[in-house]
């Protein structure tokens, strides 16, 4: 049996792969040099020495671009966060919550362009579909589950909720976390919340001659936070 028509497949599969990626990488570029409100497709192809019509049969709109490179950053930044957590194994909750917080800065500081396209300002006409949720969600699963360990390991409780949010924390705990305390599911968010405005007012200049030494202020910041949640 000749194996021509399954050679010739993977040859096309390659070709596409290969070509996907140098659009996203042409995308990148003109993200970083222009921001995500101006990319085009049609510049990406020009720059790319493609046909529009070409381009358009790997991503038909800008937003299937712009959707892929959102998944792309979100993964990125989850396997850094998921690698540097894995690293210290079993280690008490307070030391995961400071590695994983630590790891989110390292890498939007790497990745500033990124960074910017998944928590700074909304591209206008863009509304992320759900398919960018899984890859969203991997560092808050993680800030999850450890919680979750301090809370099987000793109870926490979290600050005292006021009358008038206890429906909102008791619909989040249900949503995120059915196995944490209400208060504590509260406090989880504000303190995911946090974090993300922390790294942003660093990454964007917000700290410029007011925190010169960012990094202990960071880590002080992050510990701070965990005690929030109860760690």
């Amino acid at each position: 049996m000749s194996t021509a028509p399954n050679a010739a497949s993977g040859a096309r599969a390659r070709a596409r792969t290969e070509v996907t990626a140098a659009i996203k990488e042409e995308a990148r570029r003109q993200l970083a040099a222009d921001g995500a409100a101006r990319l085009s497709l049609r510049a990406v192809a020009r720059e790319l020495g493609m046909v529009s019509s070409a381009l358009y049969r790997y991503f038909p709109s800008r937003d299937d671009l712009l959707t892929a490179l959102i998944v792309d950053a979100y993964d990125s930044q989850g396997e850094a966060v998921e690698a540097a957590h894995a690293a210290v194994g079993r280690a008490e909750p307070l030391r995961r919550w400071s590695v994983v917080c630590g790891a989110v800065r390292d890498w939007a500081l790497a990745h500033p362009h990124e960074y910017a396209l998944i928590y700074g300002s909304p591209v206008p006409g863009y509304v992320a579909p759900e398919t960018t949720v899984p890859a969203a969600s991997r560092v808050g699963l993680l800030l999850i589950g450890i919680v979750r360990d301090a809370h099987r390991e000793r109870g926490l409780t979290g600050p005292a909720l006021p009358g008038e949010l206890r429906g909102e924390a008791e619909r989040m705990a249900a949503d995120l976390a059915p196995d944490l305390p209400p208060a504590v599911a509260a406090a989880l968010v504000a303190a995911w919340a946090e974090l993300y405005g922390l790294i942003g007012f660093e990454l964007f200049g917000q700290f410029h001659r007011v925190v010169e030494d960012r990094e202990p202020f960071f880590h002080h910041a992050a510990t701070r936070l965990a005690a929030g949640v109860g760690l």
